[in-house]
């Protein structure tokens, strides 16, 4: 037996997985293998043979192993375990200006000729409705290229009895504390093994890897009038591995969080009227996510994606790049996908295209946007009076091997103070009358991102610079442009804090992207806070 029937036998094997066999000879396909191995990649370049076979003047191909696991619990219970693992290959093809995709599970060369020969009619039939050809920057071609995430422990090799017994400790932790009558704890994992291929000589294989573990303790009041809840918000998903839980330390943090909830109780709620925040960065994440990186989404603001509360208030392009200030000059937004332990980060994204690092805001004011190979062009006439290359940012992804790759955000994130260290003391110490925001809860935001709500999961009260007790039932209402430029402090490089989703929808049909959202504790002056409380 030679190698490659070794190890294509081995790994099905291995796997627990079923062999896709080749009608003529019988001879086993690629099920089980990594995404790396050269058997994988001569079934690529077949696929992509196919497709230019069949009139496609560009296409590029997907294989990818997806591999997730989630384990919950509740109290001294399991409540869910799941272990799945699906693998398959994804063609894009471009014809005539059009785009077609075609997916298989079936991993044979007659089963990806198939399909790449499909997505290539496909493409051809949707010319019919083209208002414009489709057309794709330039991208330098990798005709190797490997990148593996910062994960130090593949979180598949820990047993499922570890993790379970990890949080039910957790559970006991917190359930020890007064009033303290539900909890419950999870945790996800995801394992992505993909390689990318396409006509203009691009070759990359990336593993990536995703950690999410979390705990809810609800507090009960003794009359049982009143609940409240506290999440582990301070512990944020990572793009590492197992060892991302292990320094999350759920049974050390849960008797604290725990206490929070308690401690809500107690809490006096909210007088509505106008006051200064102090938004601590995993809260201030969320409304980062929901008011800066969702309204600069180019496809967003070019009418390509209306899901999921709408488009963009940034319209037209030449009244706002360049001139809109988003806020003081202060506050710079970058977008990157290169953090180590970042939920977004890759070598290259699902266009073959390393990403870019750059700003969106600069000093204060609408700079750039994120963009796709097939996207920029609408960025053309900016780029050229500012002197940018006409090139992606790298920002198209595919949530598995079975979806297309669409636009979908980087990493976006505040970035500290640029002249000195700030520390969330003087933030603190600058408020009258006041309150501090820990941990995001629930929004609402509308279809042009522009008016919207947030709440959060602890509420400190400030009064003459100082931290005075905790409130409840707070949520600020918001306009973008009014709420940030009302920011007149961030903190300094020693607060920055990484937070982010897990699971970030968009799209129709939709697909699941994760993020990282990098900040600092900001300050707001004069912001209109609601009681949520009040019937």
């Amino acid at each position: 037996m030679d190698r490659r029937d070794f190890l294509l036998t081995s790994a099905a094997l291995g796997a627990g997985l079923t062999v896709g066999c080749t009608p003529d000879t019988g001879r086993r396909e690629g099920r089980g293998l990594p995404t790396a191995d050269p058997a994988i990649r001569d079934l690529m370049m077949h696929a992509l043979d196919a497709a230019r076979a069949a009139g496609a003047h560009y296409a590029d191909v997907r294989v990818s192993v997806n591999r997730s696991q989630s384990v919950s619990t509740r109290e001294e219970r399991v409540q869910q375990v799941s272990d799945s693992e699906t693998m398959g290959l994804g063609v894009r093809a471009l014809a005539d200006g059009a785009w077609g995709f075609a997916a298989t599970a079936d991993l044979t060369r007659d089963a990806v000729a198939e399909a790449a020969r499909q997505a290539a009619r496909q493409a051809r039939a949707n010319r019919a409705g083209l208002l414009a050809p489709v057309e794709l920057a330039p991208a330098p071609a990798v005709p190797d290229g490997r990148w593996r995430a910062a994960a130090r422990i593949d979180p598949f090799t820990i047993p499922i009895e570890e993790k379970v017994a990890l949080l039910l400790d957790a559970n006991r932790a917190a359930l020890a504390v007064t009033h303290v009558r539900f909890v419950t704890s999870a945790m996800s994992f995801l394992r992505l093994d993909k390689s990318f291929a396409s006509t203009e000589g691009t070759f990359t294989h990336q593993v990536l890897f995703r950690s999410n573990p979390r705990l809810t303790a609800t507090a009960v009041a003794s009359d049982g009038s009143d609940f409240q809840s506290r999440e582990s918000t301070i512990v944020q998903p990572k793009g590492l591995g197992w060892e991302h839980v292990l320094d999350a330390d759920l049974v050390g943090n849960a008797p604290g969080w725990a206490e929070d909830a308690a401690r809500k109780l107690s809490a006096r709620p909210v007088d509505p009227g106008v006051y200064d925040l102090v938004l601590l960065p995993s809260h201030l994440w969320l409304t980062i996510h929901e008011s800066i990186a969702h309204p600069t989404e180019l496809d967003r603001i070019m009418g390509y994606e209306a899901n999921y509360a709408g488009t963009s208030f940034i319209w037209p392009l030449e009244e706002y790049l360049g001139r809109f200030r988003y806020g003081p000059e202060i506050m710079n937004i970058q977008a990157e996908r290169s953090s180590p332990g970042s939920l977004s980060a890759a070598g290259w994204d699902d266009e073959g295209v390393a990403p870019s690092e750059y700003h969106i805001v600069r000093d204060g004011v609408l700079w750039d946007l994120q963009t796709t190979r097939e996207l920029v062009r609408y960025m053309r006439p900016w780029y050229e009076q500012s002197g940018q290359p006409i090139a992606s940012h790298g920002q198209s992804y595919a949530a598995s091997w079975s979806e297309v790759q669409f636009h979908r955000m980087p990493n976006i994130n505040l970035l500290p103070h640029p002249d000195r260290d700030v520390s969330l003391d003087e933030l603190v110490g600058g408020v009258e009358r006041g309150i501090m925001i820990e941990g995001d809860g629930s929004f609402s935001i509308d279809q042009q991102r522009y008016n919207a709500q947030f709440g959060g999961q602890v509420f400190h009260e400030i009064r003459d610079g100082r931290v005075v007790g905790m409130l409840k039932d707070v949520a600020y209402q918001m306009r973008t442009p009014d709420f940030w430029n009302s920011m007149d402090l961030i903190g300094g490089p020693s607060t920055y804090f990484m937070g982010g989703a897990f699971n970030d929808g968009k799209g129709q049909p939709s697909q699941l992207n994760a993020v990282s959202h990098s900040c600092v504790p900001a300050r707001f002056r004069n912001v209109n806070v609601i009681n949520t409380g009040r019937s």
